[in-house]
């Protein structure tokens, strides 16, 4: 007689590992998307191979996270020139 019962899933474990599933999928295609873009062929295959349940693709966005916020705002900006105004007759 076979007994699974260690290896069932319980009605109230169903939605976390529902959330986990969902989270994990949205991670990792964001992730993906990102390496992809920039080119890291490493991350990338990284990525999509090793099954980390989110952790992998949290460590990647947080390490290549996108800093232009930060330079825009203190980049100056470029003034356009000012054209003049013809005068009204």
């Amino acid at each position: 007689m076979n007994n699974f019962s260690l290896l069932s899933v319980s009605g109230s474990m169903t939605p976390i590992i529902i959330l986990l599933v969902i989270s994990d999928l949205i991670l990792r295609g964001v992730s993906l998307y990102r390496s992809a873009q920039k080119g890291q062929t490493v991350w990338f295959v990284a990525l999509l191979i090793i099954n980390s349940l989110g952790v992998l693709p949290i460590i990647y966005l947080l390490i290549n996270k996108d800093i232009r916020l930060s330079k825009q705002a203190s980049a100056p900006r470029k003034v356009a020139a000012k054209t003049t105004k013809r005068s009204r007759r």
